[in-house]
């Protein structure tokens, strides 16, 4: 995959929105605090309207798949997908992962005055045993798996995930969406720490939760034949998307009630508009060709990686709850009727943040779209 702009879009990410706050008037040192104890921003209170609003634009954009979904799997309709059948028994390692996430989620759960000076720590092993536990169910089903017969990619995930994810909380400065109730605890050095080893398991998590949703073929039923996206001017679409999403970027720490959703679709949207702006030997450029099926109709892919990063979600705010280094929320408009510590609406961010794994993975470490059988 060929992609020539990496180090712009790094500098897209990291500057305009900088740059918006410089050109503002605010105080910087606020927002490059680290780690990151000061309040700045104070969000809307909830509205009926907005809540009402947001849901209906989600509906609309998931029922269809659903819809789609549902409609194929029902008994009366065609079958579209063979039913998986496990080629293998559940690996020993996978026991090992249970065994050790159950224990570590009755540490990170508890207040043991033995365990205190790792009780900060305690969510790094759950999500390793999260990841080593889907691998083995992964391995179960099909006889592979990222951890056993791509190790070396599955490796680099992690450190790469570090990366990717401290990006998304300097993105979060600007519009202060959650933060983290353990900060006045740590230095510096101590912070940096703590919070890159959880960031580290998020690209294996979702990706290794995507692996394993593609062994089951019944839950993306009908999803092979749904409509294309099609663009009559690609280049111009891809600009148009390129100059939003930037000027979104800058703004984001001017209106942080207003633009806060573009924490989670700008860096997917850069990425795919500079891609539909590149011309590859000669040819057209095609908006969305780290998606290729989706362009041609097949969004099987895409609805695992929706699903695969809400799946996960789902995990990190349960193990969020009642652990000692926990992070809190405070959305404008929609905050309200709470899943844990995430109002519900908020869930629909991790939509497209699957994406956004998918497509870093691949810009980085060259990770081709998975085979459809």
């Amino acid at each position: 995959m060929k992609f020539p702009k990496p180090i712009l879009l790094v500098l897209m990410l990291l500057g305009l929105p900088l740059a918006g706050i410089l050109l503002a008037g605010h105080d910087v040192s606020s927002y490059l605090e680290f780690p990151p104890r000061t309040r700045y921003v104070e969000h809307t209170p909830f509205s009926w309207p907005m809540f009402v609003g947001l849901g209906i634009v989600l509906l609309a954009t998931v029922l269809p798949f659903v819809v789609r979904v549902g409609g194929a799997r029902s008994p009366s309709a065609p079958r579209t997908a063979r039913r998986s059948v496990p080629t293998h028994t559940f690996p020993w390692w996978g026991w090992a992962g249970l065994v050790f996430g159950a224990h570590c989620w009755i540490l990170a759960w508890t207040r043991q005055a033995w365990f205190e000076p790792m009780q900060l720590y305690t969510f790094t092993p759950l999500w390793v045993a999260y990841i080593v536990v889907v691998n083995a169910l992964t391995y179960r089903r099909t006889g592979r798996c990222l951890l056993t017969h791509r190790t070396q990619y599955f490796l680099w995930l992690f450190p790469l995930s570090a990366v990717f994810w401290w990006f998304f909380e300097y993105l979060n400065r600007f519009v202060q969406n959650w933060y983290y109730t353990a900060c006045a605890d740590f230095s510096a050095a101590q912070y940096f720490i703590a919070a890159t080893l959880p960031f580290a398991t998020v690209l294996p998590a979702v990706l290794s939760t995507e692996e394993w949703l593609a062994s089951k073929p019944r839950l993306t039923a009908g999803l092979e034949t749904f409509p294309a996206i099609r663009f009559k001017r690609p280049r111009l679409a891809a600009g148009i998307t390129l100059f939003v999403s930037a000027a979104g970027l800058f703004l984001i720490g001017w209106f942080p009630d207003w633009l806060f959703p573009l924490l989670w679709v700008a860096p997917l949207l850069l990425i795919l508009a500079f891609q539909g702006l590149e011309k590859i030997a000669g040819e057209h450029p095609r908006p969305g060709t780290f998606f290729p099926e989706a362009v041609n109709g097949d969004w099987r892919r895409v609805f695992r990686l929706c699903l695969a990063a809400l799946l996960c979600g789902f995990f990190w705010e349960m193990w969020n709850m009642h652990s000692l280094a926990k992070w809190v929320y405070s959305v404008p408009f929609i905050d309200r009727f709470h899943l844990f510590e995430m109002p519900i609406l908020g869930y629909s961010g991790y939509l497209p943040f699957g994406l956004e794994c998918a497509v870093i993975a691949e810009l980085f470490l060259n990770r081709k779209a998975p085979h459809e059988t």
